[in-house]
């Protein structure tokens, strides 16, 4: 029998006691560099990289919640669920991605740290646990009108002072906002009384 290495036996004094809480610093958001080298042209002010944050930890905290969405997700229509949420996670990861890259374009800082995003993001916390196909679609649902939510909240100041980045919250507006239709459209009921 191999010794188990890194496991802690429950003892008297470590039975039921709370793992110890992450002891990091506040999130600061993101932040400017100076230009150095042969660097030069527009730089984000710092509303403008306040802006991009914003979104940036919203869509890197949608594709962590979809992911334990799609871990734990059971139910009707389990299969197709499960599979949208892939694509919903990968798009939230590029967009993310693609977010954090233009501020690094514009010399500000992002920052993706896991207790930035906690701290930071609108997004509701998702639950724990198994959770039904039908309640996914909602909570879902929810997250991407959320982040959505952001993305409207910002535009107009950053499409004020930077209109390539603006052209990024479109192409994101027009994703997220496709997937709460699809993704919702799985709970409608067609309605009634058409005439």
């Amino acid at each position: 029998m191999r010794p188990s290495v890194g496991l802690m036996t429950p003892t008297k004094s470590t039975a039921g006691a709370q793992p110890a809480k992450n002891k990091r610093k506040p999130a600061r958001g993101a932040q400017l560099t100076q230009e150095q080298n042969a660097e030069s042209g527009f730089s984000a002010s710092q509303t403008l990289s306040d802006n991009l944050q914003r979104v940036l930890v919203d869509l890197i905290e949608l594709a962590s919640q979809g992911k334990q969405a799609h871990w734990n997700v059971v139910g009707t229509n389990f299969r197709d669920t499960h599979l949208q949420l892939d694509e919903v996670i990968e798009a939230a990861r590029e967009f993310s991605d693609t977010i954090a890259e233009r501020m690094r374009a514009l010399h500000a800082l992002p920052d993706g740290r896991s207790d930035t995003v906690a701290e930071t993001t609108t997004l509701p916390e998702f639950p724990s646990g198994e959770v039904s196909t039908i309640e996914v679609i909602d909570l879902i649902t929810v997250r991407l009108e959320e982040t959505v939510a952001t993305c409207r909240d910002v535009h107009d100041a950053v499409d004020d002072e930077d209109p390539t980045s603006a052209d990024i919250l479109h192409e994101i507006l027009e994703k997220l906002e496709q997937f709460a239709w699809m993704i919702s459209a799985e709970n409608r009921v067609p309605a009634t009384g058409r005439g």
